[in-house]
């Protein structure tokens, strides 16, 4: 289907965002500059600025413009709550498994696809840290259906989302979410710095894309004892 005029300028500013030409914070052209740039309505140029806003990349700030804005808060997914505030400051993240391709967890409570599965499944796992306290236990599959090269590829500023919508221009669109409480096995309890046996959160999460046939699908075992779960999560 042929895209509208201002669909085609919302995909090519939205596309500049992706790829961190704007980069959260900065203002994109104004709008006389966005109608003598693309000889356009002004009309028009509120169309696409208007979707932008829709889906979460800028913001309207009354007598600047249009402002690149964070995403991730406002995807209703689960996080442990510190590390958006930590982030920059103390937190770490230590890869026990770079990804590879690795045969999909039959244990995912949600099924993938048979295209998910007739194609070859990758694999991540991390340890998440704030300062010295190990506080989730992270394993991420996803079938390479959608992204090509990844194994080459290092992650954007150490987040998974941000290499998706940076290198591939692939988002993040919602996510169903599983929680149950568990007692921590022996590995998950070694990680994780605390008795086989205690408790822990064990969250399992579908992600969707904007790309139909790509999700991913995550299993987090978290220790809140310090850090209780908020609603916004971030790979």
């Amino acid at each position: 289907m042929k895209l509208t005029r201002y669909q085609e300028i919302q995909f090519m500013l939205k596309e500049k965002i992706q790829q961190g030409v704007y980069q959260i914070g900065d203002y994109l052209p104004s709008e006389n500059e966005l109608c003598t740039e693309f000889l356009i309505t002004r009309t028009t140029v509120r169309k696409a600025l208007d979707n932008l806003i829709r889906e979460g990349f800028i913001e309207k700030q009354q007598g600047k413009g249009s402002r690149v804005k964070e995403r991730r808060n406002s995807l209703g997914l689960l996080n442990v709550k510190g590390f958006s505030e930590a982030v920059g400051q103390n937190v770490k993240t230590v890869y026990l498994q770079k990804p590879a391709i690795r045969k999909w967890n039959p244990e995912v409570p949600f099924q993938p696809s048979g295209k998910e599965l007739q194609a070859n499944c990758l694999h991540f796992e991390r340890l998440r840290c704030v300062g010295d306290d190990p506080v989730m236990l992270e394993n991420n599959w996803f079938a390479d259906l959608e992204i090509k090269d990844l194994l080459d590829q290092e992650f954007v500023e150490g987040s998974f989302f941000k290499l998706l919508s940076q290198r591939y221009l692939i988002e993040i669109t919602g996510s169903e979410q599983e929680l149950r409480a568990e007692y921590a096995n022996v590995r998950t309890a070694s990680f994780l710095k605390m008795e086989t046996g205690a408790p822990i959160l064990h969250i399992s999460i579908k992600f969707y894309t904007s790309k139909p046939d790509l999700n991913i699908y995550s299993e987090l075992y978290c220790n809140t004892e310090k850090y209780p779960v908020g609603n916004s999560y971030h790979l």
